[in-house]
C-alpha cells in the first residue's frame, strides 16, 4: 500500500510529488498519458506572472506572488531554464490607463514588489518596437519566463531520484473508499493508498466525483498560439500584455527562454476535453490582435502553432482542499492561470493540508534537491565541448541542425529517471525538432536512437500519444526484378 497517490503528472502533480519525496512517504504519481506534462503543461504561455492581476484575498492572489518568489531557486536546483525579464501591461487610451492603475493598486494589495507605471517615453525607451499608439504601461520586474514542460520533467525526475514512483499510461477508472483508505481501479490494475491528491487538470471534476458528490465543475477553455523562429524573441525584451477591457485581456507577445517569440492566446470555451486542434480563423484572430502591441512581428517566420486547454472552474479560484465527504482525498483543481506561476507555492500549500490530516511529516535526511546537471552542448565553451566529446563521442554527433542538438543529449534524455519514450517526449526534453524544420530532418534519426536505446522495434516508436504512430511497414520491399511496368 502507498501512503500517497498523486493523480496527474502535469506541473502541479509533479511539484506536489517532488515535495512529497522530501518526506518518509511511499509515493507514486500516475497519469493516463504516456509522458510527463502531456496536458496543459506542454501548451501554455510559459509565463511566471508577477501577481498583480489576481483578486485580493483569493488563493490565486496569495499563491501567485509566493510562487513567483520561489522560481529562481527551484529552477537553479533542477537546472531548468528560467529568466526574470519583467512584464508590461500596455495602454493605448485613457480608459486602458485607468485599468492599469487599478492593476497597480491590486498589485500593491497583493504585495507585488517594485511595480511602476511608465510614461509613453519610458515605454519607448525600454521597448522601441512597440506600437506608437501606446501611451503608458504597468511595469512589473518580477515577472519571468520558463520552460514548463522541462520543469515538470525535472520535478518528476528529481522526485524519482528521491524514491517516488512514476506510472504512466495508467488511467483511473474508479476509486473505492474503504477503512484503510482507497483502492484506485486503473487499466493497469488496482493501486491501494491511504491518501490521494487529485491533480488531473481538466479531469479533476470526474476524479472527484468518483468519491464524493459534485462540489465544483471544470470546463476546458482552449487557447491557440503562434511560435516564431529563433531570433524573433528579441523583438520585445519583456512579456507584453494588453490592458484588460470588457472584451477580455487581449493577446500577449513574449520571448521564450529559448529565443523564440510567442503570440497568443485566444480564449474559446469548449465541451470536448481532448480538443487541442488549431484553427485558421483563431490563429488569424490572435495575429490581428497582436498588432495592437506591435506591428513588427514577422509572421512569415512562424514555425508552428499549437493549442492548450485551461481547466476553468465554476468557483473562479483555485480549489485546494480536502474533500468534505472523503477523508484524505485532496482536490487540487481549477488550476488555470496563474497556476504555473503559483505552482511551487501550491505544492507547499497542499502538503500543509496533508500534514493537517495526518500530523507532522518526517523529513528524509537523504533528500537531494538537485538533479544531475544537463549537458547542453551548444552552451559550452570550445574547451568544455572538447572535454565532453573526449568522455563521450556521441556529443560530437549533431542530430538536430536547427537547434544543434547532439546524440549524447538525446541518449541522456532517454535514460534519466522520467526519461523520454516518444519523439515529442525527446523534443520537449532536449529540443530536437523544436527548430525551423520542426523535426523534418532530425525526426527519423531521433526515432532510430529511441528504438536502439529502448530496444524497441522502430515501428513501435510514436510521435506523442500511443495512437500517434509514424511508421507502419518498410518501403521498397520488392526486389528490382519483381517490379513490373
Amino acid at each position: 500500500m502507498y501512503d500517497v497517490v498523486v493523480i496527474g503528472a502535469g506541473i502541479i502533480g509533479t511539484f506536489i510529488t517532488r515535495e512529497l519525496s522530501k518526506f518518509d512517504l511511499k509515493t507514486i504519481i500516475i497519469d493516463k498519458e504516456n509522458d510527463i506534462a502531456n496536458g496543459t503543461t506542454k501548451a501554455n504561455s510559459a509565463i511566471v506572472h508577477a501577481g498583480y492581476d489576481a483578486k485580493v484575498g483569493t488563493l490565486k492572489g496569495k499563491l501567485n506572488a509566493k510562487g513567483n518568489a520561489m522560481y529562481a531557486h527551484v529552477c537553479e536546483e533542477l537546472d531548468v531554464h528560467f529568466k526574470k525579464i519583467g512584464s508590461f501591461v500596455i495602454a493605448t487610451n485613457e480608459e486602458e490607463m485607468d485599468s492599469i492603475k487599478d492593476l497597480y493598486e491590486r498589485g500593491c494589495k497583493n504585495n507585488i514588489p517594485d511595480m511602476k507605471i511608465l510614461s509613453q517615453e519610458e515605454v519607448r525607451e525600454m521597448e522601441p518596437n512597440l506600437s506608437e499608439e501606446i501611451i503608458g504601461a504597468l511595469y512589473a520586474p518580477t515577472a519571468g519566463i520558463v520552460s514548463p514542460w522541462e520543469l515538470s520533467v525535472a520535478l518528476a525526475e528529481n522526485a524519482a531520484d528521491n524514491g517516488a514512483e512514476i506510472k504512466l499510461e495508467t488511467e483511473v477508472l474508479g476509486i473505492e473508499k474503504n477503512e484503510k483508505g482507497y483502492v484506485i481501479h486503473t487499466n493497469n490494475g488496482d493501486i491501494k493508498t491511504k491518501y490521494i491528491f487529485n491533480c488531473a487538470g481538466v479531469y479533476t471534476q470526474e476524479i472527484n466525483e468518483m468519491v464524493a458528490p459534485r462540489s465544483f465543475t471544470i470546463h476546458p477553455r482552449r487557447g491557440q498560439y503562434n511560435v516564431l523562429d529563433k531570433g524573433t524573441g528579441s523583438i520585445v525584451n519583456h512579456v507584453i500584455f494588453q490592458a484588460p477591457t470588457k472584451f477580455g485581456k487581449g493577446t500577449l507577445v513574449t520571448p521564450t527562454v529559448h529565443g523564440n517569440l510567442l503570440i497568443g492566446p485566444d480564449a474559446e470555451d469548449l465541451e470536448d476535453k481532448e480538443n487541442t486542434s488549431t484553427t485558421s480563423d483563431r490563429i488569424a484572430f490572435i495575429q490581428e490582435k497582436s498588432r495592437k502591441t506591435t506591428t513588427k512581428v514577422p509572421f512569415n517566420k512562424t514555425i508552428t502553432s499549437f493549442a492548450g486547454l485551461r481547466a476553468v472552474s465554476n468557483l473562479g479560484d483555485f480549489i485546494i482542499e480536502e474533500s468534505k465527504e472523503a477523508k484524505g482525498f485532496i482536490n487540487v483543481a481549477g488550476i488555470e492561470s496563474p497556476g504555473l506561476s503559483a505552482a511551487p507555492a501550491i505544492a507547499e500549500y497542499a502538503i500543509n493540508i496533508l500534514e493537517g490530516i495526518i500530523g507532522e511529516l518526517n523529513k528524509r535526511k537523504e533528500f537531494n534537491p538537485r538533479r544531475k546537471p544537463v549537458i547542453r552542448f551548444m552552451e559550452l565553451t570550445d574547451e568544455e565541448k572538447a572535454e565532453v566529446i573526449k568522455k563521450d563521442p556521441r556529443y560530437g554527433r549533431i542530430i538536430c541542425r536547427c537547434e544543434n542538438i547532439t546524440e549524447g543529449e538525446i541518449v541522456d534524455a532517454i535514460h534519466r529517471n522520467a526519461g523520454g519514450r516518444t519523439v515529442d517526449g525527446i523534443k520537449r526534453r532536449s529540443r530536437p525538432g523544436m527548430g525551423r524544420c520542426q523535426g523534418g530532418f532530425c525526426g527519423p534519426r531521433v526515432m532510430e536512437i529511441l528504438a536502439r536505446e529502448l530496444k524497441m522495434d522502430i515501428k513501435d516508436i510514436v510521435k506523442d500519444n500511443k495512437e500517434a504512430y509514424i511508421l507502419t511497414e518498410e518501403t521498397k520491399q520488392n526486389k528490382p526484378e519483381e517490379v513490373t511496368a
